[in-house]
């Protein structure tokens, strides 16, 4: 029963805990109940998203209601459906859905596009993402039609009179700045007097003043005509010259102005005369004052505000009471003006405190609009609380009321109605608590949890469905062009049926035409048969004929050979008249050889003829070809198989020279047979013709026969009158002779007689044959383009045996494998460009190959990469600790790295003394947003810095945080070996131990690398990867940042953009316009190229100036067009316009910033091109004949370039599929210029404020040498100075100097100084070795306050004590007072000397120099050395003559290195002398009738002399030379000459075999036996005749110069061989100057003495006298050998030789020979470089060899005296060696560094190089 009582209050508690439920459930978000008077205030936007989840329920209402709720339209089915507006809309149309009153500056249908001047992305709903066209400027200034965004750039199309990818300048022709608000640009009116060359007149492109104002006209708008001229200047020519003797004339009507009256006399009044200058300055005054008036209304239209109007009121009140008060009272001016100051005082303040208040209102509206909108927010959720409230009581009043009256119905008492309603609470409690209640409950929450997760879903759908609406538009331009492409299609194919309909008709016609041809062919063959039967006829005439020209062939041959044979034996008899006996059995002995030879060579060519295998030569030929594609898998076999790879082509090379013989035989044939058969099938009455010409020739060869006999029988008898006494002995032996000779002849003619037979038959089969045109044509077709193919491909297959025989020495192995590596490192460079993030998920790691070398970071350090982590735990209030990156050594002993630790950013490096930690703490990675960051770590010396940029993606807003650290100690050098280099990104491999401070676990999240120093880096150029997954890159979005908003393409040197089809955006016209910007801190570099055959257009950049050439195919040549006058400096890193416009097709016109720089005419062609290569080109590209010998520079470019146009259109060059290794953006730090180099007249220089008695600094060099001044400043008479004094570096502050004590720092390497100055002493370390001096003394540097100071690097413009330095400066800093420590950017130096400020050329020497520890001192500092290839030195071999004994120098046991080197065999090598060559004293005696030379030779040089010979005055000549890469024979007969020219160039470093040939006046050059060049003369001159000697590879000097151009006379560099005369091999050379063998393997610089002698004379170089010093380097090959040898005439000399490795020198000073010598410990000729120094002091000789010292004390001579004599080094002749000598060989080995006192001596610029000598190279092996 208590229980029935208590369930009516029951209830009612129940549903006051539901409404309790669901009024917390609508707060949170969880549930939206809309339950009747409760529903909640909220915005539009809110209704609609509610209208939208809620359409499924409000549709099944429409029935019921009239229309559709807002947001909703009625369909025809009469169903409510959401309006799809974008949230741009509320309302559209029923039936359609047609949006209305698109909101947010939207249009179309459903409000889903910008309209026509607005831009954005309004599927993706922000509320004002369409906005007005920032072209410059949104709403203020938009001078753009439209503008649209393209892979996220927005681009404008600009109105007619704007220009620039933003509208933000002018066009060409137009003035104004439309950046400025309420500026335009209008077009310029120069009144028609401005350039005609120009398409638009040329006028300020703010200002709109005109320049350069022609026919005679001046003015702002060249509207007045010149002083000196009259007339209307807007009249074209309307200026006409003052005809009044000089004097001003009226400049409208021309009439002449009176002279200045003359002042009466006695007056003191000067007489003016007013000359041009008034005039002139009369007309700048007027333009002044115009100017002046512009500027008035432009001041004048500047609107200022109330506030400043009020302010100005009131002073000008103010000054007008002073003014009144100062007039009243004169006499308390000085009162007043001290009270006038104190109020302006006060006013300035007053100025000042409403500057703050305005600030302050300003901020404190920002802040009532905050509260406000907060305020609203509280007074929403309040109402929404007080109904709910309301609702409460509503509900409490109701159980109160029923309460009240069950206890009346009950009659109960107020007590028992409380225990009633505790029994109540009780059971309410037990209720809530039971399980089926708490399980629902779980159920609602997880239902509620579910729902979250399916309405994220849905916002993800809606997302994506967003992004492909927005991909809706492309797909609709590319279904159109895919459309426009498909009505093309369908017009080709309604044409081709057209052409079918067409052919089907001429097939009607052309059959009844065959028919009627068949009908013609019948009639033809009757005629053929016919035809073929006077043939028959004329063959049985013609055989007659053809028997006899075989007998007189035959009859020819007996007779030519008989007379040979007879004029050889006429000369043997003369030769050995007195032994003739004897001579005989040697006669008839060789008699028969040279027969047997004859039929060796008989059966050699019937083999030839019969049996050449074709194929088997094709297959040896692809053999080889194989060879050469897998020539990577041989590397490492190399040496095997270059033995076999030279047979191979040794024997297929033969097999070619037969097989082009072959292919010219037949193709000759074939033509002569194609027309002879062809004249036949023409005129059947030739053969009359041939009859009688065959008479003829038969006549001809009779009367030859007797010519011949006649002459044979002179010369018999002859003979038998100049030897009457043993006249019928010798005819005896000689009928002996000659009946041999024609047996041998007879062999031959059997031998002949079967070829001769198949020639017969052959021709008898070709006259027999039936002549059906149509297949004899098809045949001789077919032959044709088999002769062809076969052009085609041998040359191919020698290419590719060439490339296999050069196996044959093994640099050329080397050399393929170093292109390989270049292939390498041109990939690797693309990878670096891979701008994409990779994804670590904390166990994945990259080890990546840093482009920059160990070097470059040694000093300094900069590193920037993207970041973005990925956040396991969203609940967790900070990101674990992880490792990001280390680089560094594998010992971790220095390094830098990047890690996260407590929820910061920490920056950690170790310089080898311990961890510097620099952590990020005001920027907590917890607060980091959820994409992209920047990070960037610097170091500078000691000094570290880490950088984090965090963008905004809604406004351009960055926010920036820095943190500074440095090392304790001294330590500055980041010391790394690159073979001991890692860098790990994101994790390590397992294997890998990382020091504590970076042992952590691995990344997660997403990283991306952008740049090391100065190059751009990717993690895509990976050495190894670990445990990386697929999953999909993070995006960056490239336009967050701010030095990548802009659309740049950045150039580092190695790649380039490749524009096909160019046409295809806009034509060549009348005018052909190029626009490109570009940015760069280099001096060279390629912009754009454009090639078609030997045609081209080049636009380069070189020593920072623009230069332009270009061929069109002209008659005279490329056209060169270059900034002469330095108009335009492009690399100081800004940008730049560059416009190369091309008028008419005659007139080049190279325009920068809107400046005319130059302009060249031309002959009138268009150009020919449709490829255009941008930023640089391919090797083969740029190497291509056309090409190469044109280019002033073949670099790429390095830099940045903003845009490129052709005829104002846009290309879009990452797009382009040509495009290799460019990347995108413009990193700042590629764009700095940490370096500069000083060629010893140069300096830079700046001002900043820096105290130099509180000091820190310091900078990277590079130098040779050993003196110069590296940092200068000076204030007064106090200097602070950074010098090197004999290779020492030297402080200087104040006079107080710190020197170190190593003096080897001109070493060419790269060194570190830094230098501390502070109150107790002065610091200089260089590469981390200190120097200290005390600075607390008397002398202590002066404590002045910090200034601006001028300071310079690199010299000083004033001559001071120190010479200017020469080297590289690099990584500068100091610690300045207004600003933090940073590398100093040279680039922004305002005063730039000669100085150089990209790349350091300084090369390291092959060997650190020598450097004097003290006066007896020298030592080697190793053999490390440079190595340079073959073609990077030269050689100057002669030969001296010796003794058999000499010659034959053998090693000695204890030398490391052979005598000989490695070398080709019989090539030598030529050039680095004007005239190295080698001389031959022999000529054939028929060599003026006919000479035949064949040589192999390589080459990489330009010009040079290969072949020469002449008489003695040079009136008849022959020779064989390169020039301009190309070969060329040439010889003379009379006044004429015969030049013949190969059109491919072959200075390619490659291996040719050549052959030159002289009959007569006719030339014939074989090139690879496959190219062949004929010509004549049209006569010859029979007295042609040189004599000996001929010359190879260069000529004596003065020959050649009188009949070949200057370049090619000198000695050409290369190597030469195989040299054939006539088909035999030359004989020795008589004499050789300046002629090595070609050397394999690799070399380095120095000078080589060969074992067959030589030396080099210097002229006059040397004194004998009380002082010298001599100081150089040898590696010797032989322990004995003269080194250095000097003498004079009165018997003086000085030598230096080696003895069994013992080092002598003996000298004679006129009274007494002494000597002293040194036996060093370590082994002379151990393969290592030695240094001997011997200095002479008076009578004192020292002798230092690798610091192991002694010296002998001689004679002192009263009388002497110094003067200079040659020197001899490496050898010296015979005739002045002394006999007190213990050696009189020569130098075997290198010599380099060779220095006279203390000045370096250049072998290269000697008198004389005689014998075997190789100047600057010396052979490494």
């Amino acid at each position: 029963m208590a229980l029935i009582l208590v369930w009516p209050l029951v209830v009612p508690l129940f549903l006051l805990g539901c409404l309790s439920f669901s009024s917390a459930s609508t707060e949170d978000n969880v549930f939206h109940f809309d339950t009747e008077g409760s529903s909640a205030v909220g915005s539009p936007e809110d209704a609609l998203l509610r209208g939208q989840q809620q359409s499924v329920v409000l549709g099944s209402w429409t029935h019921f209601a009239e229309r559709c709720q807002e947001g909703f339209f009625q369909t025809f089915s009469g169903q409510c459906s959401p309006c799809e507006c974008n949230n741009n809309a509320f309302k559209c149309l029923d039936g359609s859905g047609v949006c209305l009153d698109c909101q947010r500056n939207t249009t179309g249908d459903h409000c889903e596009k910008c309209p026509d001047g607005y831009l954005g992305d309004v599927t993706r709903g922000a509320p004002t993402f369409c906005q007005p066209c920032p072209c410059p400027l949104p709403l203020l200034a938009n001078f753009a039609d439209s503008c649209y965004r393209k892979n996220g750039v927005v681009r404008c199309r600009c109105k007619e009179n704007y220009a620039g990818p933003n509208c933000e300048r002018c066009a060409p022709g137009y003035y104004g700045n439309p950046l400025l608000i309420g500026s335009s640009c209008r077009k310029c009116d120069c009144s028609g007097n401005s350039d005609p060359n120009l398409i638009f007149e040329d006028c300020d492109e703010v200002t709109g003043q005109c320049r350069n104002c022609m026919r005679n006209t001046t003015g702002f708008n060249c509207e007045l005509c010149a002083p000196g001229f009259y007339g209307n200047a807007r009249i074209p020519k309307g200026c006409a010259a003052c005809n009044c003797g000089g004097g001003p004339c009226d400049r409208q009507t021309g009439e002449c102005l009176a002279e200045p009256p003359m002042p009466p006399p006695g007056t003191d009044c000067p007489v003016i005369s007013c000359d041009k200058c008034i005039w002139d300055l009369t007309d700048d005054i007027g333009l002044a004052a115009q100017s002046i008036d512009e500027s008035k209304e432009t001041l004048l239209s500047i609107s200022t505000g109330v506030a400043a109007h009020k302010h100005l009121h009131d002073l000008n009140s103010t000054t007008f009471i002073l003014k009144e008060k100062l007039s009243e009272k004169d006499n308390t001016s000085a009162l007043m003006k001290s009270q006038i100051d104190h109020a302006a005082n006060e006013m300035t303040d007053l100025l000042k405190d409403i500057n703050a208040l305005d600030e302050k209102t300003n901020q404190e509206s920002r802040k009532g609009l905050l509260v406000q909108k907060k305020t609203m927010e509280m007074t929403n959720r309040a109402t929404i609380l007080v109904q709910a409230l309301q609702n409460m009581i509503d509900n409490v009043q109701e159980i109160g009321s029923k309460v009240e009256y069950y206890g009346v119905e009950h009659d109960l008492r107020p007590e028992d109605i409380i225990q009633k309603l505790k029994v109540a609470e009780e059971m309410m409690k037990d209720i809530r608590a039971r399980k089926p209640f708490t399980i629902q409950m779980q159920l609602a929450g997880e239902e509620s949890e579910a729902a979250q997760d399916l309405l994220k879903q849905v916002e993800q759908w809606q997302k994506r469905h967003n992004e492909s609406r927005s991909l809706i538009p492309d797909i609709l331009t590319q279904l159109a062009e895919h459309n426009t492409k498909l009505t093309d299609l369908q017009e080709t194919l309604d044409q081709a049926a057209d052409f079918i309909h067409k052919a089907e008709a001429k097939n009607k016609e052309n059959a009844g035409a065959l028919q009627d041809h068949e009908k013609q062919q019948e009639k033809l063959e009757g005629q053929i048969n016919s035809v073929n039967n006077t043939l028959l006829m004329a063959e049985d005439i013609l055989n007659v004929p053809i028997q006899i020209n075989l007998d007189l062939n035959e009859a020819i041959q007996n007779a030519s050979g008989f007379y040979a044979e007879i004029d050889g034996a006429k000369m043997q008899l003369q030769d050995k008249i007195s032994n003739l006996s004897r001579f005989d059995d040697d006669l008839v002995q060789r008699a028969m050889e040279y027969a047997e030879e004859l039929h060796v060579r008989a059966n050699e060519l019937d083999r030839t003829l019969h049996g050449v295998d074709t194929n088997g030569l094709v297959k040896k030929a692809l053999n080889a070809s194989n060879v050469h594609e897998n020539i990577i898998n041989y590397v490492n076999e190399a040496n095997q198989m270059s033995v076999l790879a030279l047979n191979t082509t040794e024997r297929v090379s033969d097999a070619v020279v037969g097989i082009g013989t072959q292919i010219i035989y037949h193709k000759e044939e074939s033509n002569k047979l194609l027309r002879q058969a062809l004249e036949q099938e023409r005129t059947s009455y030739a053969n009359d013709l041939a009859v009688a010409d065959t008479e003829q020739r038969v006549n001809g060869t009779l009367d030859r026969k007797n010519y011949l006999k006649g002459h044979l029988m002179k010369a018999i008898a002859k003979i038998q009158t100049s030897e009457q006494d043993n006249a019928r002995q010798r005819l005896e032996q000689l009928n002996v002779i000659i009946n041999q000779t024609l047996n041998t002849a007879a062999t031959v003619t059997q031998t002949t007689g079967p070829m001769a037979d198949n020639l017969t038959k052959w021709t008898q089969d070709l006259r027999n044959f039936k002549p059906e045109r149509a297949a004899y044509e098809r045949v001789t077709v077919t032959t044709r383009d088999t002769v062809k193919r076969l052009t085609e491909v041998v040359p191919q297959l020698l290419d590719k045996l060439r490339t296999v025989e050069q196996k044959q020495p093994a640099n050329n192995v080397s050399a393929s494998i170093q292109r390989i590596r270049e292939l390498i490192a041109q990939t690797r460079s693309v990878a670096n460009k891979v701008q994409v993030s990779m994804s670590f998920e904390g166990q994945s790691a990259v080890e990546v190959n840093p482009p920059t070398t160990a070097e470059d970071i040694k000093a300094f350090t900069s590193l920037s990469l993207y970041i973005m982590l990925h956040k396991d735990n969203p609940e967790q209030a900070a990101p674990r600790d992880q490792f990001i990156l280390y680089l560094g050594s594998k010992n971790t002993k220095n390094y830098l790295g990047l890690a996260i630790k407590t929820d910061n950013l920490v920056y950690i490096y170790n310089l080898g003394s311990g961890d510097v930690e620099i952590p990020l703490d005001s920027k907590p990675v917890s607060s980091w947003p959820p994409y992209f960051s920047l990070v960037k770590i610097e170091r500078i010396g000691k000094h570290g810095k880490v950088f984090l940029t965090v963008p905004s993606l809604s406004s351009t807003a960055e926010e920036k945080f820095i943190k500074k650290g440095e090392v304790p100690g001294d330590d500055s050098l980041l010391d790394l070996e690159p073979t001991n280099a890692v860098f790990y990104v994101g994790g390590v491999p397992p294997d890998f131990q990382l020091p504590p401070s970076l042992d952590l676990p691995g990344f997660s999240g997403c990283l991306e690398l952008a740049t090391l120093n100065d190059d751009v880096l990717s993690l895509y150029n990976f050495k190894n990867i670990y445990n990386i997954t697929k999953s999909v890159p993070c995006a960056r979005d490239k336009l967050a940042f701010t030095q990548s908003r802009a659309v740049n393409y950045f150039f580092d040197g190695s790649g380039y953009a490749l524009v096909r089809n160019i046409e295809r955006r806009g034509k060549f016209g009348l005018v052909t316009r190029f626009d490109i910007e570009v940015r760069s801190p280099t001096d060279n570099g390629l912009l754009l190229l454009m090639v078609n055959g030997s045609m081209f257009f080049s636009l380069e950049m070189q020593n920072g100036y623009l230069y332009l050439q270009y061929d069109f195919g002209f008659s005279n040549g490329p056209v060169i067009l270059e900034d002469s006058t330095k108009k335009a400096l492009i690399n100081d890193a800004k940008f730049h316009e560059i416009s190369v416009i091309y008028h008419n097709s005659k007139k080049m016109i190279l325009v920068v910033d809107r400046r005319h720089i130059k302009s060249m005419q031309n002959e009138k062609k268009s150009m020919p091109f449709t490829d255009v290569y941008i930023g640089g080109a391919p090797v083969e590209v740029l190497k291509s004949s056309g090409v190469n010998s044109h280019l002033a520079v073949s670099i790429g470019f390095r830099g940045c370039m903003k845009g490129f146009q052709f005829q104002k259109k846009d290309f879009n060059l990452l797009e382009e599929p040509g495009t290799l290794g460019i990347g995108y953006g413009c990193p700042e730090e590629s764009l700095m210029s940490r370096k500069a180099y000083f060629n010893g007249e140069s300096y830079i220089a700046s001002s900043q404020k820096i105290a130099f008695h509180a000091f820190e600094g310091g900078f990277n060099f590079r130098t040779l040498q050993p003196n110069g001044l590296l940092f200068y400043s000076t204030e007064g008479s106090d200097v602070f100075s950074i010098s090197m004094d004999k290779g020492a570096v030297v402080l200087n502050a104040q006079g107080i100097k710190v020197q170190t004590a190593d003096r080897s720092y001109n070493d060419g390497k790269a060194h570190f100084v830094i230098t501390y100055v502070s109150r107790e002493r002065l610091d200089l370390l260089v590469d981390e070795q200190k120097q200290s001096k005390d600075n607390s003394g008397e002398n202590r540097i002066e404590e002045k306050p910090a200034s601006t100071k001028k300071f310079f690097f690199g010299g000083f413009p004033i001559s001071s004590e120190f010479a200017n330095f020469t080297g590289c400066i690099s990584n500068a800093y100091f610690a300045r007072l207004d600003r933090d420590v940073e590398v100093e950017d040279f680039q922004r130096y305002p005063e730039k000397i000669q100085a150089s400020l990209y790349g350091c050329p300084v090369e390291t020497p092959p060997a650190a120099l020598f450097h004097k520890k003290r006066k007896n001192s020298a030592r080697s500092k190793g053999s490390h050395s440079k190595r340079v290839g073959k073609e990077d030195s030269s050689l100057f071999p002669s030969s001296i003559k010796k003794t058999d004994q000499e010659r034959r120098v053998q090693q000695a046991p204890h030398c490391h290195l052979p005598n000989n080197p490695k070398a080709i065999e019989h090539m030598y090598l030529f050039g680095g002398t004007a005239n190295s060559r080698q001389e031959y004293d022999y000529l054939p005696k028929d060599f003026n009738e006919r000479s035949q030379f064949s040589i192999t030779l390589k080459t990489h040089s330009s010009h040079g002399m290969i072949f020469y010979v002449s008489d003695q005055m040079e009136e008849h000549f022959m020779a064989f030379f390169i020039a301009h890469g190309r070969l060329i024979f040439m010889f003379n007969s009379g006044n004429q000459k015969l030049r013949i020219r190969t059109q491919e160039k072959y200075n390619d470093d490659q291996w040719h075999n050549v052959m030159f040939v002289r009959e007569k006046n006719t030339g014939r050059l074989v090139i690879d036996g496959l190219r062949v060049l004929e010509d004549s003369l049209p006569s010859f001159d029979n007295t042609w005749h040189v004599s000996s000697p001929f010359y190879i590879g260069g000529v004596a000097p003065g020959k050649a110069a009188k009949n070949i151009q200057i370049n090619s006379v000198y000695s050409f560099s290369g190597c030469l061989g195989s040299l054939q005369l006539n088909g035999r091999p030359a004989m020795s050379p008589s004499q050789t100057f300046s002629v090595t063998p070609c050397f394999e393997g690799p070399s380095e610089e120095g000078t080589y003495f060969s074992t067959e002698g030589g030396y080099i004379i210097l002229d006059e170089s040397f004194s004998l006298g009380m002082k010298f010093e001599v100081i150089f380097e040898i590696r010797p090959r032989s322990s004995s050998g003269i080194l250095m040898h000097a003498h004079s005439v009165n018997r003086e000399f000085l030598n230096i030789h080696m003895k069994e490795g013992q080092v002598i020198v003996k000298l004679n000073n006129g009274i007494k020979e002494f000597s002293t010598s040194v036996i060093p410990k370590q082994n002379l000729c151990d393969g290592q470089w030695h240094r001997i120094a011997v200095i002479r002091d008076a009578n004192v000789v020292q002798l230092d060899v690798d610091s192991e010292v002694n010296h002998v004390v001689g004679p002192l001579n009263p009388k002497a005296t110094d003067h200079r004599e040659p020197v001899f080094v490496g050898g010296v002749p015979e005739s002045l060696l002394t006999f007190s000598l213990t050696t009189r060989n020569s130098f075997n080995g290198c010599i380099r560094n060779f220095m006279i006192d203390e000045s370096p001596v250049s072998f290269s610029k000697a008198a004389l190089v005689s014998g075997a000598v190789s100047i600057n190279r010396c052979p490494a092996a």
